[in-house]
């Protein structure tokens, strides 16, 4: 089966490119730096290491200096230039200077260079070369001043050195960069098997398994599947919703529409038009019948299909109870009832859908025309951090003992008859639960019964 092209252009690269692309970056920004230390650390390893080398040479040649007849004998010792000499490639210079300035033995190109500095880098013979300048004091007689001693060594050897320890740095930092990228590999690999066994638990599902997911997965990604798990429960509720439909309508309906093709045949051969009349008076009381009861079917269904569709807003419920009452004005009875509405001054706030709880709270007002007694009232307040809407009337009610399973689909006593199906306070139920509320029913006194939503209130109207 293809894929839908549509959902491929929704997918945003790889995962496990992502993290490898990532992974390389880091390595390569490291070794860059790496590389950098090596290198800087290889140049200052090679000009120590030849320093000393150069500061050993020109201490051997000062410390065999001599004084015969007040002039400054320089006798070089041979194991001065011996050291230098393990850089075989690189030329030599040197230079002995009298407290004057001037040269007393060595190379004539060279001068005395300027400041106190123990090290400078100067051209020598077109090449770049590294000096030491060593300076004796002599406190006799016959002399008293300085000798300064300068010797100087090209730089090739230096290069050569610096180059070597940069060049075995980098081959080590790229072994090891080479482990740790396998090292990486492994555990992005690792990493992601949860998302996987995932993959794998769904896929091996069938259409109709619609249960939560339950693979053992890390915690960073727990939240994917709570996420997934919650997607899947509005589902199977949507699903659930559907079939309820259609298992209500299949089972509630048969039923009357036959009794309603029934007084339509009895009808038709019914030549005496007194009986005649009987039998339509009863097939219009069943069709308002049959039509309050679709109107509650389908009202059940879209009660619990918005609980997971509509977001809340922020509303008053004594609006929500003007708008009930004026909806139920023309289906109100002929026998002198009438809807009272017991509003507090202040607002009512709560979160909720309001044309869900007008439904609740229309049929509410419908039950207690139906089998309640005047005066009927619709009421809202708020009373312990809780905010209520609902109807009170002046007769019995629903037995005591009935109140637990009132809210039930087709519950029995409440209002289960030929004249209808029980789905009233199931809607009002429905209503409750999808707003984190409950349906409750209260006999205050003798001479009054109440069913109500109680909701929560908004944060600032709690207090």
């Amino acid at each position: 089966m293809m894929a839908d092209p549509a959902a491929r252009s929704r997918i945003s690269g790889s995962l496990r490119f992502r993290l490898a692309a990532g992974i390389i970056l880091v390595l390569a920004i490291g070794g860059v730096a790496v590389a950098y230390a090596a290198f800087t650390y290889g140049r200052d390893a090679a000009q120590q290491s030849y320093d000393r080398l150069l500061v050993g040479a020109a201490n051997q040649v000062a410390g065999a200096l001599r004084l015969r007849d007040g002039e400054v004998v320089v006798d070089i010792p041979i194991s001065a230039f011996e050291l230098l000499s393990l850089a075989p490639r690189d030329r030599v210079v040197y230079g002995v200077f009298g407290d004057d300035g001037t040269l007393i033995t060595g190379y004539d190109i060279l001068s005395l260079p300027d400041g106190d500095g123990m090290f400078f880098t100067e051209s020598f013979a077109g090449e770049t070369a590294r000096f030491v300048r060593v300076t004796r004091q002599f406190s006799e007689r016959s002399f008293l001043g300085s000798v300064d001693v300068i010797i100087g060594q090209t730089t090739e050897a230096r290069r050569e050195l610096a180059q070597q320890i940069t060049r075995n740095t980098l081959i080590a930092v790229a072994a090891i960069g080479v482990g740790m990228a396998a090292l990486a590999a492994l555990a992005v690999q690792s990493a992601l098997s949860p998302l996987h066994r995932i993959e794998r638990d769904i896929a091996a599902r069938s259409s109709k398994d619609l249960t939560p997911v339950d693979v053992n997965v890390p915690q960073e990604i727990s939240s994917l599947v709570h996420a997934l798990n919650r997607f899947i429960a509005r589902i199977e509720r949507q699903l659930h919703v559907m079939r309820t439909l259609i298992a209500d309508a299949s089972h509630q309906l048969r039923t009357p529409i036959a009794a309603l093709r029934a007084q339509a045949e009895l009808a038709a051969e019914e030549t005496d038009r007194e009986r005649t009349l009987k039998i339509v008076g009863r097939i219009h009381e069943r069709s308002r019948n049959l039509s309050r009861l679709t109107d509650q079917l389908l009202s059940h269904a879209l009660i619990i299909h918005r609980g997971d569709t509509v977001d809340l807003e922020t509303l008053d419920l004594r609006t929500v109870a003007t708008e009930a009452v004026d909806q139920t004005d023309q289906s109100m009875p002929d026998d002198g009832r009438a809807i009272r509405l017991a509003l507090p001054e202040a607002p009512v706030m709560c979160d909720g859908d309001r044309l869900s709880l007008a439904e609740a709270c229309k049929n509410l007002i419908n039950n207690a025309l139906k089998h309640g007694k005047s005066p009927i009232t619709v009421f809202v307040r708020g009373q312990g951090g809780h905010a209520r809407i609902g109807v009170r009337d002046g007769g019995t009610g629903i037995p005591e003992a009935m109140w637990q399973t009132a809210g039930s689909r087709f519950a029995k006593d409440a209002g289960v008859s030929a004249k209808g199906a029980g789905l009233g306070l199931a809607i009002v139920n429905a209503v409750s639960e999808a707003h984190g509320g409950q349906l409750r029913i209260e006999r205050p006194s003798e001479t009054a019964f109440e069913v109500f939503l109680e909701l929560p209130l908004l944060a600032e109207d709690a207090k």
